[in-house]
């Protein structure tokens, strides 16, 4: 992965997980970038792409299009993407009213990226 691509991907992380505050937006459970470590014991958090990034501009790296999620959280998100059946909550529709966002407003910040 070029230097590019990872700072892209580490902007996105922290936009995503300072506008949630840290904490999984489906649970609430707070806790910490999974990429990072951590004196205090946390639940891993990963920034979740609600529109998959080979279905969105420039890969979707927006914070529009993510949301903090713990690891539970995140499976039940990535389990649309793997059978097109949502759990209830999980819907990316669902995660998107989270945000305040829409698949739209995604698609818009994300033909604003610089690739």
């Amino acid at each position: 992965m070029s230097k590019e691509k990872k700072s892209i991907r580490a902007t996105f992380r922290k936009k995503v997980f300072e506008r949630d505050k840290y904490k999984c937006r489906c649970c609430g459970i707070k806790g910490k970038d999974r990429n990072e470590s951590c004196e205090e014991i946390l639940e891993d958090l990963d920034a979740h792409h609600i529109k998959n990034r080979s279905q969105m501009p420039n890969g979707g790296y927006v914070k529009e299009n993510g949301i903090s999620l713990c690891n539970n959280c995140h499976e039940k998100a990535e389990q649309f993407w793997k059978t097109g059946i949502a759990f209830e909550g999980y819907s990316p529709e669902d995660l998107y009213r989270l945000i305040g966002s829409s698949e739209e407003k995604a698609i818009k910040k994300s033909l604003d990226l610089q690739t």
